[in-house]
C-alpha cells in the first residue's frame, strides 16, 4: 500500500473529473497511457475514475463496477503513486466492495451532498474497515455554515479518515474563503488527517488559490487536486502541468512534466477540439451566483439569451436548488423568464388580411439561401407570396415582415440596421415597445425540448394560427459541425457540440414532420432532415 509523507501532495483527477467532458469514454489504450504517464510524472495520487453500480462496465470508459476492473488497469510498478477512485454516495453498494489487497486501489473518495452527510460518514467508516484509505469529500463546501463544517469535522475525527476535503464545487471561492475554511479545519481537524482542496476554475482562481494554500505556514499535510490540461466540466480544473511546475520551482519537488505534455498532445488535445472546456462568461456567472455550472451550460446552449439575460435567470434560482442541477426546474425558469413581457395585437387583423390566401415564404439565415439566391428571389417576387425573414434582415431583397424571438439576434439587428417597426413581428420576450405585432412567446412553443423555441418553428406555428395554408421554407438547413457552414453572416455563427447538433437536427425534423400534418410545408433550399 502506498503512503505519502509530503506536506503538499497532488492528486490528478483527469480520468474522473475530466470524464464529465467526454462522458468518461477515454478509450482503453488512452486510459492505460494516461495512468502510466501520470506514474512517470511522479504524481502523488492518481484517481482512476468512478466506482458505481449504475452503469454496465465498458473497458473504454472510466466508470467501473468493481475495484477488480480498476486493478487490471493499474501499472505493475506503481512507483510512489497512490491509486484511488471515487464513489458518489448512494451510487455504490458497499456489500460489493471486497477487503483490500495490494492489488486494488489504495483509497476511495466518498463524495456527498449536505443532506446525505450523516449516512455518508457512516459509509466512510465502513469502507475504511475494509482496508481502504478514505477521503471524505463534502461537495459544495461554501453551502455549509461554520457550525455544519465543525459537525462534519467532529464526525471525521471519530473515524480518522486519510483526508478531509474542502470542495469548491462551483469555482466561487476567493482567497479569503480558502483561508477561512482552511483555518477552520486546521484548528479543529485531528492533526493526523490530511486536508484536501478540490477546485474548479470558473473565476480563474484555481491556480492562485492553490498557491495560497502552499504558502501557509502549517505542519498539516495538504492534498491539492488538479487535472492534466485542466480537463473538467465547464470552466475546468486546476492544470496539473502548471501546478507541478510551480511546485518544482518553489519546493523541493521533482515532478517530470514531459509525460503530461505527451498526454495532452496525444490524447487530450483531440478531446478538447470536440468538447471545449475553459473559461466563459456563463461559467463565471454560475460561480458569481454560486449555483451548479450545468445551469449556465443549459442556458448558454439555448443560444437565445444575452449574457445579462443569463445573469437574470441565475439570480432567480432558489437556495435549495443551487447545489444540484435540476433540468426540469431550470427549463421552467427559462420559459417563465422568456414568457414575460408585453403583447400587442391591434394589427393582427390587418396582418391576417394581408396574408389571406397567400403562400408565406419563411427565410432563415442558413447558408443555403446564398447558394440558391436566384431561386429565392424569384419566389419572393411572385404576387401570391408573402416573405418573412426570421431573426435577421435579408439584404438581397426586401421582405414583407421580420419575425424575431431571439433577444441576442434582435440586438444584432439593431446594431447593423434601422429596423422599421411597422414590419416587425416579435414575441413577448423582446424588450421593445411599438412593434407591428407582439405575440405571446409561450403559446408558440413545441413539445421537443432541443428545439422548443426554435424561431422558424415558432413562426410556422404562428402562421398556422393565423390561417395560413402553405409555407415555403428557405435557409432552415439544419446544423453542420463546421460553424462557418451554418449561417449566411459569419458573425451569426456560434459553437455547438457535435452531439448537440445531432439532437437539434433530429428535433427540427420531428417537429417539421408533425407540423406538416396541419399545414403544407415545402423546402425550396437544401436541408439535412432525412425523415422530412
Amino acid at each position: 500500500m502506498s503512503e505519502l509523507n509530503k506536506r503538499i501532495s497532488v492528486l490528478d483527477c483527469t480520468l474522473r473529473d475530466g470524464g464529465y467532458v467526454n462522458n468518461w469514454k477515454f478509450g482503453y489504450r488512452n486510459i492505460i497511457n494516461i495512468l502510466s504517464s501520470l506514474v512517470d510524472t511522479g504524481i502523488d495520487i492518481i484517481e482512476c475514475g468512478f466506482l458505481t453500480n449504475r452503469v454496465e462496465y465498458d473497458k473504454n470508459c472510466t466508470k467501473f463496477n468493481s475495484v477488480e476492473q480498476i486493478a487490471d488497469l493499474i501499472p505493475d510498478n506503481r512507483r510512489r503513486s497512490m491509486f484511488v477512485c471515487m464513489v458518489n454516495y448512494g451510487e455504490y453498494d458497499i456489500k460489493d466492495l471486497p477487503y483490500n489487497t495490494d492489488r486494488y486501489v489504495d483509497g476511495i473518495r466518498v463524495a456527498f451532498h449536505k443532506n446525505d452527510a450523516t449516512n455518508a460518514m457512516k459509509l466512510c467508516g465502513d469502507i475504511q474497515s475494509k482496508g481502504y484509505k478514505v477521503f471524505v469529500q463534502p461537495m459544495a463546501t461554501m453551502s455549509y455554515t461554520d457550525r455544519e463544517v465543525l459537525e462534519l469535522i467532529d464526525a471525521a475525527n471519530e473515524i480518522q479518515p486519510y483526508a478531509f476535503y474542502m470542495a469548491d464545487s462551483f469555482g466561487a471561492m476567493k482567497q479569503s474563503d480558502i483561508m477561512r475554511f482552511f483555518f477552520l479545519n486546521d484548528n479543529n481537524l485531528d492533526k493526523n488527517i490530511r486536508f484536501g482542496y478540490h477546485s474548479h476554475n470558473n473565476m480563474q482562481l484555481a491556480y492562485s488559490n492553490a498557491q495560497s494554500l502552499c504558502e501557509i505556514e502549517t505542519r498539516r499535510n495538504i492534498i491539492i487536486d488538479s487535472s492534466t490540461f485542466g480537463m473538467g466540466r465547464g470552466a475546468g480544473n486546476l492544470n496539473s502541468e502548471m501546478f507541478l511546475s510551480y511546485l518544482n520551482d518553489n519546493t523541493k519537488s521533482e515532478y517530470d512534466i514531459k509525460p503530461l505534455l505527451k498526454i495532452i498532445d496525444e490524447v487530450l488535445s483531440h478531446i478538447y477540439s470536440e468538447n471545449y472546456w475553459g473559461y466563459s462568461i456563463p461559467y463565471y456567472l454560475s460561480a458569481l451566483h454560486y449555483c451548479h455550472p450545468n445551469y449556465a451550460t443549459y442556458l448558454d446552449n439555448k443560444k437565445t439569451l444575452s449574457v445579462d439575460n443569463i445573469d437574470d435567470i441565475l439570480k432567480l434560482i432558489t437556495v435549495e436548488n443551487k447545489s444540484v442541477f435540476n433540468r426540469e426546474y431550470i427549463e421552467k425558469l427559462y420559459i417563465s423568464y422568456m414568457a414575460t413581457g408585453n403583447t400587442y395585437d391591434e394589427n393582427t387583423d390587418e396582418f391576417k388580411e394581408n396574408i389571406k390566401g397567400k403562400t408565406v415564404l419563411v427565410i432563415a439565415p442558413g447558408k443555403s439561401i446564398e447558394k440558391q439566391k436566384e431561386t429565392l428571389i424569384k419566389t419572393m417576387e411572385k404576387d401570391n407570396v408573402i416573405s418573412i425573414s426570421v431573426n435577421f434582415i435579408y439584404r438581397e431583397h426586401n421582405v414583407d415582415y421580420i419575425f424575431v424571438s431571439n433577444i441576442r439576434r434582435y440586438r444584432q439587428m439593431l446594431k447593423k440596421n434601422h429596423i422599421s417597426d411597422n414590419k416587425l413581428i416579435g414575441t413577448s420576450n423582446i424588450p421593445q415597445k411599438g412593434l407591428y405585432i407582439q405575440t405571446d412567446y409561450k403559446s408558440l412553443l413545441n413539445g421537443v425540448e432541443s428545439v422548443k423555441d426554435n424561431v422558424a418553428l415558432m413562426l410556422i406555428k404562428y402562421l398556422y394560427n393565423m390561417g395560413v395554408k402553405k409555407v415555403l421554407i428557405a435557409g432552415v438547413d439544419g446544423y453542420s459541425p463546421i460553424p462557418e457552414e451554418n449561417f449566411i453572416e459569419n458573425d451569426m455563427s456560434y459553437f455547438i457540440k457535435n452531439k448537440n447538433l445531432e439532437i437539434v437536427n433530429k428535433g427540427l425534423g420531428i417537429v417539421l414532420k408533425e407540423y406538416s400534418k396541419k399545414i403544407d410545408i415545402e423546402f425550396i433550399t437544401e436541408h439535412k432532415y432525412v425523415d422530412f
